[in-house]
């Protein structure tokens, strides 16, 4: 080979995208994103159930009875688990934005503060969810 000819370099390979260890704050990301679009996709469903549970009583009481009773073949209890995802759905979304928000307002951008953020983030939006989610299964 001489000095003016170049090695053309051999065929490129897929990066196999599961080798990589993304950091909390890269998750944090990724699921502020699929929550608004969670919330997107279930905006008929937030429509219908506020539309009936502000209506009339007639229409709060079929309202309510989706959750015990079920709503065609779907039972009571798939209803409350699309419930609770919406209720995580729009916790998370909020306690990541205010994240973002905060971030930007205070221009807090080392590795440490994301990480740290990102783990309060988690706990407070968890925690909110669990709370949630116990009063509407009934727990309390």
């Amino acid at each position: 080979m001489t000095a003016t000819t170049k090695q053309r370099p051999g065929p490129m390979r897929l990066i196999d995208a599961t080798q990589y260890r993304l950091p909390l704050a890269a998750k944090l990301s990724i699921l502020h994103r699929a929550s608004g679009v969670v919330m997107f996709v279930l905006l008929p469903f937030i429509i219908w159930m506020f539309d009936n549970s502000v209506s009339s009583e007639v229409s709060y009481d079929a309202f309510t009875s989706v959750f015990t009773a079920g709503w065609g073949v779907l039972p009571g209890w798939f209803m409350k688990l699309v419930v609770l995802g919406l209720i995580w759905s729009y916790l998370h979304h909020f306690c990541a934005g205010v994240r973002h928000l905060w971030m930007d307002a205070t221009h807090s951008v080392t590795k440490q503060q994301g990480h740290s953020s990102a783990v309060v983030s988690f706990a407070i939006s968890l925690v909110l969810t669990v709370a949630l989610g116990a009063k509407l299964f009934g727990l309390f």
